[in-house]
């Protein structure tokens, strides 16, 4: 039979070990928890920075779109404006047109087409604006030849100049020229009214007028008293047109001039 003293201790042993084995257990368990905690922590402060970043990058994103909505809008709305400001323009220049204010449509095409026109006011207003420059520049035309008829040359000048300026390329711009040069002829301007025969001389566009433009280059050297350039233009006119109606002028007028320097001008002849 056991003795009751050793089983008390055994007792109290076991008691020991359970009650050291529960403070070990207690104590890895708070271990355990706390690093379960702190680990918890570090990774929901991790996914909180991550998260934190990633709405910063919204929010400025979010703030470039409004950003650039707001400069898109603010652009749009110019755009508004000078179209609404550019349809009010267009109005009045077509009130113009359509009253057929010429010298007004002229005048203020370079500001209309600075416009944000359509297409298809651009095209209208540009066809409209070289139809009446045109008539402009043969209005001018016709005036000026009214005016040297009436012998008011220095006002036919300007006119003549007013139509080359208004429309230099066009169709009747060689004959506005050549009335231009005998108006300059007349006001005692031999040196300009030679150039623009020249000039006319080699043009291609009007070729009926080279004829008239020789024998005006002629009268021109003669007046600037150079005899030798006055002859040699008639020669000109002689050779290259000789089925021109001023033909017999210019050979009669070659050989006055031929008389003249055989007679002592120039001290021999050159026929």
């Amino acid at each position: 039979m056991r003795d009751p003293d050793d089983e008390i201790r055994e007792i109290k042993s076991i008691a020991k070990r359970q009650a050291s084995y529960e403070r070990r257990f207690t104590w890895n368990s708070a271990v355990a928890y706390a690093l379960f905690a702190l680990l918890s922590f570090v990774g929901l402060k991790l996914w909180s920075d991550v998260r934190v970043r990633e709405i910063e990058t919204e929010k400025e994103e979010l703030g470039r779109q409004v950003t650039d909505l707001r400069r898109d809008l603010e652009e749009e709305t110019r755009r508004a404006e000078k179209r609404e400001q550019a349809e009010a323009r267009a109005a009045e220049y077509y009130t113009l047109i359509r009253n057929k204010e010429l010298t007004r449509v002229v005048e203020g095409y370079e500001e209309i087409r600075s416009e944000q026109l359509s297409k298809a006011e651009a095209e209208l207003f540009r066809d409209t604006e070289v139809k009446f420059r045109l008539q402009l520049s043969v209005e001018a035309y016709h005036t000026g030849l009214g005016l040297m008829h009436t012998g008011r040359f220095a006002e036919a000048a300007e006119s003549f100049q007013e139509a080359i300026r208004l429309q230099e390329d066009a169709a009747h711009i060689p004959g506005v020229k050549l009335s231009l040069a005998q108006a300059l002829l007349k006001l005692g301007r031999a040196s300009e009214a030679s150039l623009l025969s020249s000039e006319l001389i080699d043009q291609n566009i009007d070729k009926e007028i080279q004829d008239d433009a020789a024998l005006l280059l002629s009268q021109c050297a003669e007046s600037l008293n150079n005899i030798d350039d006055a002859r040699n233009a008639l020669r000109l006119l002689l050779r290259r047109w000789p089925r021109s109606a001023l033909i017999t002028d210019a050979r009669k007028h070659l050989a006055d001039l031929n008389r003249a320097v055989w007679k002592g001008t120039t001290g021999k002849d050159e026929t």
